[in-house]
């Protein structure tokens, strides 16, 4: 007899993209930034490093709550702090949803949402997305309104897609939270600014951002959120006492103070990303427009799982996907392959390959 929750032995666990420890390989599959941090983050982490580490860290992390207000245009109290994003959204899910409440989600989109809300004893339904990735409203604002918390991610994972904010406005439920989960929004080719924090809806909206891409910390888990103080004060109460370590408050301290070397790197990124689109669909891919830091690409052979093993097979990694119950997929599955964006010689090696491939 299993003694954890049945809510945790009915699911099998959110499983994330392949992490080698070998060298050799060219890591294309989990939307790294393959440019590194900025200087003054290395900077920081050493002087903290030689530090009081024998210390607690701030656990409000007061320094960072400034220096991100300040890039957001928001007051200090507006900022939560998190051990990566995914940490932020836990604790939105923990905060929000009982077992009797329902939380929504698009669907293909990222399926870490799922898995918090089977975590917590949720309820679950999917918003569907059409095959142009847009919403049929008439399908989903009935399941908005009987939803206390809706995820959306914006730019969308796995299609790389952005909606605009009118059709956010429509995914508030009446009577509960809209989460705006923005880890690809500095990719973004206008990003937005937070418009609807300040909008009638304010109380009711969440944002969550990562330094995980566009600052080049993946290695170093944080995130934060971005809301009314009131919601700040509330998700206070159930972060735990110390949720982020004093090495990455002061790694993303200095990474959000420096404006200039992450849009530097998200430029570079974005055009390496147009000449990936522009060199796939030469070669028979269809690509979703994108405003992330990867493209989605499907096939008109559907050969996905075979040109991702053929990749594998030569030490690059893209990521597989596939997402069952999409009604208007073949024979209601969608698969393709979610490529992040590299370097250019990395793109080189990798288009070298599919040309060989495909």
């Amino acid at each position: 007899m299993s003694l954890f929750r049945p809510e945790l032995d009915r699911i099998a666990g959110y499983v994330p993209g392949e992490q080698p420890q070998d060298s050799g390989w060219t890591k294309l599959n989990t939307n790294e930034n393959p440019y590194p941090p900025s200087p003054r983050v290395i900077e920081a982490i050493t002087d903290t490093a030689r530090g009081r580490l024998n210390m607690y860290p701030d656990p409000l992390g007061t320094a960072f709550r400034r220096a991100a207000a300040e890039v957001c245009e928001v007051e200090p109290d507006w900022i939560l702090p998190g051990n990566g994003s995914d940490e932020v959204l836990t604790i939105l899910t923990r905060s929000f949803a009982g077992p009797n409440d329902q939380i929504a989600f698009p669907y293909p989109s990222y399926i870490l949402y799922e898995t918090l809300a089977d975590l917590q004893g949720a309820k679950h339904e999917r918003l569907p997305l059409e095959p142009d990735w847009s919403w049929d409203f008439n399908k989903v604002i009935p399941i908005v309104e009987r939803s206390k918390l809706v995820f959306v991610p914006n730019p969308n994972s796995p299609s790389g897609n952005r909606w605009t904010w009118d059709d956010l406005v429509s995914l508030t439920p009446r009577r509960g939270m809209l989460v705006l989960d923005e880890a690809y929004g500095d990719f973004a080719d206008a990003p937005h600014r937070g418009e609807l924090l300040n909008s009638t809806l304010g109380k009711q909206i969440v944002i969550t951002r990562t330094f995980s891409k566009s600052y080049s910390l993946a290695g170093i888990r944080f995130g934060f959120a971005i809301a009314h103080p009131s919601i700040i004060a509330g998700l206070r109460k159930m972060k735990d006492s110390y949720n982020c370590d004093a090495i990455s408050l002061a790694a993303a301290t200095a990474a959000i103070q420096d404006q200039d070397w992450m849009k530097s790197n998200t430029t570079r990124i974005r055009a390496t990303r147009e000449r990936l689109t522009s060199a796939l669909v030469k070669i028979g891919f269809h690509v979703v427009p994108s405003q992330t830091n990867f493209v989605w690409a499907t096939h008109p052979s559907g050969e996905h799982k075979a040109q991702y093993d053929a990749l594998r097979a030569k030490k690059i990694l893209v990521r597989y996907m596939s997402f069952p119950d999409v009604a208007w997929a073949n024979q209601g599955r969608l698969d393709g392959l979610r490529i992040t964006i590299g370097t250019d010689s990395e793109i080189d090696l990798l288009l070298d390959a599919l040309n060989g491939i495909v």
